[in-house]
């Protein structure tokens, strides 16, 4: 059996259905020979797992998400009379006369929104940890999910949305995998240990790791090149 699946998902998981509105249905426990289809983001957002830890993000991290809301609302009362008078500014008759002023105004603005971004950012950092701590740990039995599904099913290709065009209601395998999946991860850990990173970091840190082992390695040897004085 060969499988196909999209990489692992990013911050936010995309709902969007397979191939008609109804995402999981009864349908898809009908037995299909030989070809099945998987939407594996709405398969995971629709996990209990993942329910599960939504919610209990709200509760969890509650400090961050308060501290967050309320940064937003005092960053867009900062800006909103600036907004407003550049706006008016703008449309007055000597506007072009004006552009240095409009300009400094503009620039004024654009800092505001991109250092309280990076500001809230810094403030939800830990709650985008915990998503992609819960997503790793759910997507790393994903795999093992559609194969048990599969098998079940008698499938022997299983192949994501993207690349079909129209199947009819059969072929359809989430509720199968969802099942599966609810087996195999019922529930996940929610706060991250000291240090962790999401797979993506880990395997660039790796990477960075290996090669400057690497370039140390090769430093003495091109050190034993070089000529010696006195000879």
């Amino acid at each position: 059996m060969k499988i196909f699946s999209k990489p692992a998902l990013a911050a936010g998981l995309a709902l969007a259905t397979l191939v008609s509105p109804a995402a999981i249905s009864p349908a898809a426990a009908q037995q299909v020979a030989g070809i099945g289809i998987v939407n594996a983001p709405l398969v995971i957002a629709n996990s209990n797992a993942f329910k599960t830890a939504q919610q209990q993000r709200q509760v969890t991290y509650k400090a961050q998400i308060d501290q967050a809301t309320a940064r937003r609302q005092a960053i867009q009362a900062q800006l909103q009379p600036l907004v407003t008078k550049l706006q008016t500014e703008s449309q007055a008759a000597n506007a072009a006369q004006n552009q240095a002023s409009l300009q400094k105004q503009y620039d004024t603005i654009q800092q505001i929104q991109q250092s309280g971004q990076q500001e809230l950012q810094q403030i939800l950092a830990p709650v985008q940890l915990s998503q992609a701590y819960v997503e790793e740990q759910i997507t790393d039995q994903m795999a093992t999910a559609v194969q048990n599904a599969a098998m079940k099913k008698n499938v022997t290709l299983v192949i994501g949305p993207d690349s079909v065009l129209y199947a009819a209601a059969p072929y359809n395998l989430n509720q199968a995998v969802l099942d599966e999946l609810n087996t195999l991860v019922p529930s996940v850990q929610l706060v991250p240990p000291a240090g962790w990173l999401p797979r993506e970091a880990r395997e660039q840190q790796a990477q960075q790791q290996a090669a400057s082992a690497a370039a140390q390695g090769q430093q003495p040897a091109a050190a034993s090149t070089a000529p010696v004085s006195g000879r």
